[in-house]
């Protein structure tokens, strides 16, 4: 299993501090991770070298080399990534979750049920599951027989993760019938919305649910309450914003739908330890040193 994953390692030292498309469908790596607060699409994520840790609503999750997790749904996260210099990055692969694949897995698999949401969680990679992924990042430069094996492939990187302890959160994505899918309309209009005020009945008719319902899946599925949910979209824009734009910090907070800029700035000094100027100042800095680039784009 040594020599599968520094192969691995080896393959993913040319991605760059981003995360680089590998031109296999839905795969994508990461080397030297710029920047760990973003909005996570529904992905696999496989950690080869280094380590991240992740807040999502109220779990605090550390994800060491030759694990892996899955993100069912759009979720806002922040945290950061560690590695031993740059001899030794922080390196990770990923493979986007597209629902019609797994749907059609499962339905070969012969199962039945609704999942019930198991939150967020780290799990060891197993041998089985490290050499399929070794398999489909070789295929990086090999286009002729990327067209043939990289969907089969990938319906085993998928299969292995049905099958071990993290199963369910991949199933969530392709039931119709799981919680995630009775609550992603709302979570759709959130992310569409985020700057706009909230109120709850409106969010739970989307669902079809009462109130207390919507708010006990909508947690049970994001870690997090709605309105959580949003002022992290929020904070997420804003800090783009700060970066990357040339707007103050007052027309920021008016931008991503806050009233007080006192406010915005508490809670965004709460969320990323820090006030948003002193914040845009020190990655001004890091950005001119060290070539820093976002890792993706957080809201909209």
């Amino acid at each position: 299993m040594k020599s599968q994953m520094d192969e691995l390692r080896g393959i993913v030292m040319r991605a760059g501090s981003r995360w680089t498309p590998t031109g296999l469908p839905r795969v994508a790596m990461v080397r030297s991770e710029g920047c760990a607060d973003q909005v996570y699409e529904p992905m696999l994520h496989f950690v080869l070298q280094g380590s991240k840790s992740l807040s999502i609503g109220d779990r605090n999750l550390r994800f060491d080399e030759a694990t892996y997790f899955v993100v069912p749904v759009h979720v806002p996260a922040t945290g950061g990534v560690q590695s031993d210099g740059d001899d030794q990055p922080y390196l990770a692969v990923s493979l986007a979750l597209d629902p019609t694949i797994i749907a059609n897995l499962i339905a070969e698999m012969h199962e039945t049920g609704t999942p019930s949401p198991t939150g967020f969680a780290v799990s060891a990679a197993t041998p089985e599951l490290i050499d399929a992924w070794l398999r489909m990042m070789r295929l990086i430069n090999r286009p002729a027989e990327a067209r043939m094996l990289a969907a089969t492939i990938e319906r085993e990187i998928l299969f292995r993760v049905l099958i071990g302890p993290q199963g369910d959160k991949l199933r969530e994505v392709a039931c119709a019938d799981s919680k995630l899918a009775q609550v992603r309309p709302a979570i759709t209009w959130l992310r569409d919305h985020y700057a706009e005020a909230i109120r709850s009945e409106p969010l739970a008719a989307m669902t079809g649910m009462s109130v207390a319902a919507f708010y006990r899946h909508f947690k049970s599925v994001t870690s997090m309450a709605p309105i959580q949910y949003q002022k992290q979209l929020r904070l997420l824009k804003a800090r783009r914003l700060l970066l990357f734009e040339t707007h103050n910090v007052g027309s920021i907070a008016h931008m991503v739908g806050y009233e007080s800029a006192s406010q915005f700035s508490r809670e965004y000094t709460r969320l990323f330890g820090m006030p948003p100027g002193r914040d845009a100042a020190r990655f001004r800095v890091a950005a001119t040193a060290n070539d820093y680039v976002p890792v993706q784009q957080a809201v909209g």
